[in-house]
């Protein structure tokens, strides 16, 4: 870590809060190189700005080829969710003093997808797993004349599950999904549980019938890797178990 420089702010000296970090980002261009390499970068940043920051500075400053996704900047989106130091988070909320800047930072694209370009993978496989699991609610009868009001228990039942933001950082951090690309995973199963439980929704034996399939719910192992990477603190692990005991029961 570089020794912080000296500002003059009038006739007093100020220490700078800025610190020298290296970024090792993995690089990737098919129209380069079918294999990725590592490129390490120097950026000058307050270490209480966050990693997305760092990659700005890179691609705004020192690389413009360098590419991956952001869009709200805010850990709403999703979509700036990546392997940092080894772990699946989102750059957006991955604060630099929080991470060592002592040593290297890593940056790798989120594992199980196939990359595209840098830090950039195709989302396609996993949204068709969400898609899947038909995420919207489904009623019969005549269109109601109104709300279809619900009490704070029925909603509480699946209060954690509404808060996925579809950012594939816990289904990518899951071995099974690595290995078997097949896995629905386990943002798609949260976000079946968000409405097989919902007490409006009639279609939750469908949605169980099509987790109950052999790339469904019973693939998981129970690592708790998908929860420990969940940006929302959604405790996706109790999710999925809630699906398998649903399944047996037939009660939900």
């Amino acid at each position: 870590m570089a020794t912080p420089t000296l500002e003059k702010t009038g006739s007093a000296a100020q220490a700078s809060p800025y610190i020298t970090v290296t970024f090792r980002v993995r690089r990737f261009n098919p129209e380069v190189s079918a294999e990725a390499t590592w490129q390490d970068f120097q950026v000058e940043i307050d270490p209480k700005e966050r990693v997305l920051d760092g990659l700005h500075k890179i691609k705004w400053d020192l690389d413009g080829s360098l590419t991956f996704r952001r869009s709200c900047a805010h850990g709403i989106c999703g979509s700036d969710a990546m392997r940092i130091n080894g772990k699946n988070r989102l750059a957006c909320k991955t604060l630099i003093k929080d991470i060592n800047p002592e040593k290297p930072i890593t940056v790798e694209p989120i594992k199980g997808l196939t990359v595209l370009k840098d830090l950039v993978v195709d989302m396609e496989p996993f949204f068709q797993a969400y898609r899947d699991v038909m995420p919207f609610l489904i009623t019969k009868g005549n269109e109601p004349t109104r709300e279809r009001l619900q009490s704070a228990e029925d909603r509480e039942r699946f209060d954690d599950t509404t808060k996925c933001i579809l950012c594939a950082a816990c289904t990518s951090s899951c071995p099974v999904f690595w290995n078997d690309g097949q896995y629905f995973g386990p943002a798609a199963i949260v976000n079946a549980h968000r409405f097989i439980f919902d007490s409006r929704d009639e279609a939750g034996e469908q949605r169980l019938e099509i987790l109950n399939d052999k790339d469904g719910v019973w693939r998981c192992r129970t690592t708790f890797n998908c929860t420990d990477a969940c940006p929302r603190g959604i405790e996706v692990t109790k999710a999925i178990q809630e699906v398998k005991r649903a399944l047996i029961t037939r009660r939900f």
